[in-house]
């Protein structure tokens, strides 16, 4: 049998441990998989970090759309006033999806039954269902075409508005979003509101 020195092993053995370690290290080092989920409940505050989240949209949306379903020109209409949900400014400095917070702007709203909506973002889709009804491909009594849309007596848009502070582990976010009813007879604003949301955040050291 073959046998070996103490320097060949003491070698082997760095060589081993070196190999482990090494090992160990790239797996360390390398990206992480979350390979686990469950079911949360969304209404539970969501501030995992420093941007604009769903609760934030959810707080916002909640006391804007209250504040405007009793506002006179909606809650004392004699029938439910025909709306438009258009844009939502972008004045920050993060990536925010403007088109989502309309969108339950005009979910809550209908959930009220107090306005009724038409949509814009459906036109272009509403102007090829006309042409195809009008093609000689549907029945006489039950094609539609242009000149029987109602017009809307309303637009809501705004504006969403952000400042950050920052002093050594301290930061502060700021959100203001801000919406307006405008009447589109007069062009006149009938009721606007804005709702703040001010979060603070503290730094923690890498790794903890």
């Amino acid at each position: 049998m073959k046998k070996f020195g103490f320097g060949r092993l003491a070698s082997m053995m760095t060589f081993a441990v070196t190999a482990v370690a090494t090992v160990a290290a790239l797996s360390g080092c390398g990206p992480k998989a979350f390979t686990k989920g469950e079911y949360d409940d969304v209404e539970r505050e969501n501030n995992m970090n420093d941007l604009w989240s769903e609760t934030d949209m959810q707080k916002v949306v909640a006391d804007l759309v209250k504040g405007l379903t009793s506002h006179n020109s909606i809650a004392n209409a004699r029938k439910p006033p025909i709306v438009m949900v258009t844009k939502l400014q972008n004045k920050t400095n993060e990536h925010i999806d403007t088109q989502n917070i309309m969108d339950m702007v005009r979910v809550e709203l209908s959930r009220g039954g107090k306005v009724a909506f038409v949509d814009k973002e459906a036109r272009e889709d509403v102007a090829e269902e006309y042409n195809y009804q009008n093609s000689g491909m549907v029945s006489d009594t039950t094609k539609k075409g242009p000149g029987g849309q109602i017009g809307a007596d309303y637009i809501i848009n705004g504006r969403i508005d952000s400042n950050v502070q920052e002093v050594g582990k301290n930061k502060s976010v700021y959100y203001k979003v801000t919406l307006n009813l405008t009447n589109l007879r007069t062009n006149i604003v009938e009721w606007t509101d804005y709702k703040q949301i001010r979060k603070t955040y503290k730094k923690r050291s890498v790794g903890l």
